[in-house]
């Protein structure tokens, strides 16, 4: 695990916010980044990047508060399916995980330690971007995904 600090740009995206079981998540994702894919259609907007989860607070065995969607970059309105989330801007860690989402935990653990030893202070939510995922590539050896801690 390789992790940086960056500096993020603003971004917005859409998507779907639910407070879930962990294991619920899954049929979630399919539902939400299905429903946001289809609000952006309807309103003549096209994702400007790869799916996104946001995750609000730390997740746990019994619950998490998640919302799931795509960014970008036109002007989108919350409808009564999606909200509009403004990601923030500044110092930020990010990492990447490569290989199933079954073994995310590993990568989880490592980072949380590089940035406790950074002496760095986490702000707020934190997300994850799929760069490669089951839509696209069969193989979960193959799965990319981003890892981002906005930093205080």
């Amino acid at each position: 695990m390789q992790a940086e600090q960056i500096t993020l740009e603003p971004r917005t995206f859409l998507g779907v916010h639910e407070v879930i079981p962990m294991s619920r998540l899954t049929e979630y994702f399919d539902r939400a980044f299905r429903t946001s894919a289809a609000e952006l259609g309807r309103m003549g907007a096209h994702p400007s990047g790869p799916p996104i989860a946001l995750y609000h607070g730390a997740p746990t065995d019994a619950a998490v508060d998640v919302t799931a969607g795509f960014p970008v970059i036109d002007d989108v309105s919350a409808t009564r399916a999606v909200e509009v989330v403004h990601l923030p801007s500044g110092p930020a860690v990010e990492t990447f995980h490569v290989g199933p989402y079954e073994t995310m935990t590993e990568t989880y653990a490592a980072v949380t330690d590089w940035i406790a030893a950074q002496k760095l202070t986490v702000a707020g939510d934190m997300w994850e971007e799929y760069l490669v995922g089951p839509d696209s590539e069969p193989d979960p050896a193959n799965w990319r995904t981003r890892i981002v801690f906005p930093l205080a």
